[in-house]
């Protein structure tokens, strides 16, 4: 197959909705139909000994929620699909921004009962920004719930989204009957009691005949002709055009728990969603169907196998051909590299491969090298942009509870750190380690991954810290870049990168100090210009 053609079946995307909308559930089912598993895990019932696939850190399975993206590629239909499932918690909420750095599109999962929740809107907002295509599936439609006309005016006035729905539910709850495909003019009907089994997608070009009825029941099909109806009156047309360029949402109805609504969502993916797409750096436009390699790392992974201490450094291949045993540019660092062993990914299951092509995810064994945002090539100087550290909004002292494993936890700390997981500062005045996050639940994280993968203890101590503030001075000589130092020592403190950062108690000392120093800017990203 020519490289063209192996561009033009990929399609990667990535999975986002609020807690417990049925991301990783739904994960599984199109995992299901690709056939890349046999059986699909409960997600939910932690009693069962076979958690999800695509949740495989220890602390996940216990929990029921995922709090670390996870990459999982099968084969359908001949396309090539790389999905990255994203912890839908928002406290793990940077990890899903990074994640959406590495997306072609997106599909957005809504809890027929709950609607649009405030996580969802937050990273819809990322997606509109970057203008990534969405398609919208509006999950659990066997629960009672909000209407489907309620739900897609929800979607439309608070998401921002201009939504046409390509199927259609045949009533909700206990009277839910099945899905009109409204794509591919199918119908889909529940057979069968225990509501597990599906029937063949029904061929129906034409809903005003009376088999409709003698399927559904006459008061279903009435109803069903007269949504449909006002479907085709009040929501435009799809246009894949329009879709691609993040204009308009396709909506889909289903049940992912009961494998329904799954196919149709499939099927029409990879007709309608994105290949490969170009992206910017800092010096240039790069686009996927250039002959040289570029790529940049998204994430990074400490101890995927708790065996063998490893980390895996997880690069989205963007243009070129990645080849087993080529050196390459790692244009920070300017060292050439060659991978020996770089890994396909299923959940935590790797498969080494000897090329990949743009759109796909390879993992790389790391010894240390990379840092989230680290670019790949065969020579050319490259930067690509946005993936900055957010300014955390919750802050600890860490403290070793083990003296005699100080070597441990340092060790860990650095390595969870570089994960993106959370951030550490170390203060200017007494080199005291303070570790930021953006949610609450990752220090528990952090504590429970110190002890099983690093055997170190640590325990926590509250810091009163409003934000961490990026310093940048105008000329790091003045006068006044060395009073506000003088004045904000105790306050002063280095990331992992060695930048100053100002850890203000408040929004009103950070409105204090820019108008005492207007020459020392302050940032709440990693990453200014």
């Amino acid at each position: 197959m020519s490289f063209l053609e192996e561009i033009q079946r990929r399609r990667t995307f990535g999975i986002i909705s609020h807690p417990d909308a049925g991301k990783t559930t739904l994960t599984e089912k199109l995992l299901l139909f690709g056939g890349a598993i046999q059986e699909a895990g409960a997600v939910k019932n932690n009693k069962i000994k076979k958690g999800a696939t695509s949740d495989f850190m220890e602390i996940e399975r216990q929990r029921g929620i995922s709090v670390a993206t996870s990459v999982l590629a099968f084969i359908y239909k001949d396309k090539k699909i790389n999905i990255l499932d994203t912890p839908g918690h928002k406290d793990f909420a940077e990890d899903t921004f990074r994640t959406l750095t590495a997306v072609d599109s997106v599909i957005v999962v809504i809890d027929v009962a709950k609607g649009v929740e405030e996580q969802t809107e937050k990273l819809v907002e990322v997606c509109r920004m970057r203008k990534i295509p969405m398609i919208v599936f509006i999950n659990k439609m066997d629960r009672e719930g909000k209407d489907a006309f309620d739900l897609l005016d929800e979607v439309e006035q608070k998401l921002g989204l201009r939504v046409t729905p390509l199927s259609f539910p045949i009533g909700m709850g206990y009277d839910f009957k099945g899905i009109y495909n409204i794509f591919g003019k199918k119908l889909n009907v529940f057979s069968g009691d225990n509501k597990q089994t599906i029937s063949e997608g029904v061929e129906f070009n034409d809903i005003s005949v009376p088999e409709l009825d003698e399927i559904i029941g006459n008061k279903a099909a009435e109803t069903l002709r007269e949504e449909l109806e006002l479907v085709e009156e009040v929501y435009p047309p799809f246009d894949n055009n329009e879709y691609l360029k993040g204009d308009l949402q396709p909506v889909f109805f289903g049940s992912a728990l009961n494998n329904f609504g799954v196919k149709e969502l499939l099927d029409c993916f990879i007709e309608i969603a994105p290949t490969p797409q170009p992206k910017k750096s800092e010096e240039r436009l790069v686009d996927s169907k250039e002959e040289k390699l570029t790529g940049f790392v998204f994430k990074i992974h400490a101890n995927m196998d708790p065996n063998h201490r490893n980390r895996l450094a997880f690069i989205k291949i963007v243009s070129g051909t990645f080849k087993r045993n080529s050196p390459y540019l790692h244009v920070r660092l300017n060292k050439k590299m060659k991978f020996s062993s770089p890994n396909a990914f299923f959940a935590e299951k790797k498969e080494i491969v000897d090329e990949s092509f743009p759109g796909d995810i390879v993992g790389i064994q790391d010894t240390g090298n990379f840092k989230i945002g680290d670019t790949l090539t065969e020579g050319e100087n490259l930067n690509f942009k946005g993936i900055p550290s957010f300014s955390p909004e919750h802050f600890r002292y860490v403290n070793n509870a083990d003296p005699l494993k100080s070597k441990q936890l340092f060790k860990g700390l650095d390595q969870l750190m570089d994960e993106g997981v959370a951030q550490l500062f170390t203060l200017d005045l007494n080199g005291r380690k303070i570790v930021g996050t953006v949610g609450a639940l990752q220090y528990e994280v952090i504590q429970y991954r110190l002890e099983h993968e690093y055997g170190a203890k640590c325990s926590y101590e509250n810091l009163p810290v409003h934000k961490a503030c990026w310093v940048q001075p105008e000329d790091p000589k003045n006068e006044e870049f060395k009073e506000f130092k003088r004045v904000k020592q105790r306050f002063l403190a280095k990331d992992k990168q060695g930048q100053l950062v100002f850890l203000a108690d408040s929004a009103f000392t950070i409105q204090m100090t820019q108008s005492k120093y207007p020459s020392v800017k302050l940032h709440f990203t990693s990453e200014f210009s």
